[in-house]
């Protein structure tokens, strides 16, 4: 499933037509625990990330927040 990943495009392995954000993360190895993540400049809630579907085609942001002073 080809999809722009952080403005590049990407190839995600997968046998079926979208992916929930959750396993998007794991197979990117996203571990951080400050992410943001917006699908097509939609804003995901973390609580969200087991529901909500990339498909073919989205423009996913995943974002890592630092902190720090």
């Amino acid at each position: 499933m080809e999809i722009i990943l952080n403005n590049n495009p990407d190839v995600i392995e997968t046998a079926e037509d979208s992916i929930t954000v959750e396993n998007l993360l794991r197979i990117k190895k996203f571990s951080y625990k400050l992410l943001v993540v917006k699908i097509n400049d939609i804003l995901i809630k973390k609580e969200d990330y087991p529901i909500s579907r990339v498909v073919k085609g989205d423009n996913v942001q995943v974002i890592h927040l630092i902190t720090g002073g």
